[in-house]
């Protein structure tokens, strides 16, 4: 797996900023083209599904909200935000409300299906360009990474079970609230570890001499191959 140590701004700025806000960006398209599919939702867009329905707020709102509050969860945690955290909570929200809006509602069955498997691409291609940046986590990462470190040496303090604990519990609640859970939520949890996998090593910006990187490692800077945004 790649390096994915925090960078400092300076190293390539407009570079990894275009990388940064195009992974942003495309990653709220793939999450409006698998709502739109209507066949299931990762596990996070079944909570915000499910608060939505219960609030009646834009979808985008919900995952700008819950991004906010996510993040104040970090301070107890000692987490550091960088650029690309702070990013993540605002653009990928915003981009899925705008796509949301032009984008056409599919009946096809077999269109439907092209939606999803349509989003949960460009869900992986986008999470290997902004995690590529190495511009910081995004909120619901760095919560997982942040518990990890904080209880580090507990028998449950592994990103496996943090993370899955997470995950069930965001999709139980989702789910209870009418967010919509069905064979796409499967299928995105199945593949979408192995696709970041892949191409978060071919978009990952390499760095420059170890020299001149950030010299410590904190848990907001170490990401997992399951994104979330």
């Amino acid at each position: 797996m790649a390096n994915l140590r925090n960078l400092p701004l300076s190293y390539r700025p407009v570079q990894r900023l275009i990388a940064l806000f195009a992974g942003l960006c495309l990653y709220g398209a793939g999450m409006s083209a698998m709502i739109a599919a209507r066949l299931g939702l990762d596990p996070w867009d079944v909570f915000h599904q499910g608060l939505q329905k219960l609030t009646g707020i834009r979808f985008g709102w919900i995952v700008i909200g819950v991004g906010a509050v996510v993040l104040l969860a970090w301070i107890p945690l000692r987490q550091r935000p960088g650029i690309g955290t702070i990013s993540n909570v605002i653009v990928i929200g915003l981009a899925v409300n705008v796509v949301s809006d032009v984008l056409p509602t599919p009946h096809n069955l077999a269109v439907r299906w092209a939606y999803a498997i349509g989003g949960i691409l460009a869900v992986g291609v986008a999470s290997g360009l902004y995690i590529g940046t190495r511009l910081g986590a995004g909120p619901r990462d760095g919560l997982m990474t942040g518990v990890v470190a904080k209880y580090a040496g507990r028998k449950f303090a592994s990103i496996r079970v943090i993370r899955t604990s997470i995950e069930v519990t965001v999709l139980a609640i989702g789910f209870l609230l009418g967010g919509q859970v069905g064979w796409v939520t499967l299928i995105f949890a199945v593949t979408i570890g192995p696709l970041v996998h892949v191409l978060i090593p071919l978009l990952t910006f390499a760095g420059p001499p170890p020299s001149v990187e950030t010299p410590a490692i904190a848990a907001s800077d170490v990401l997992v191959a399951s994104p979330a945004p």
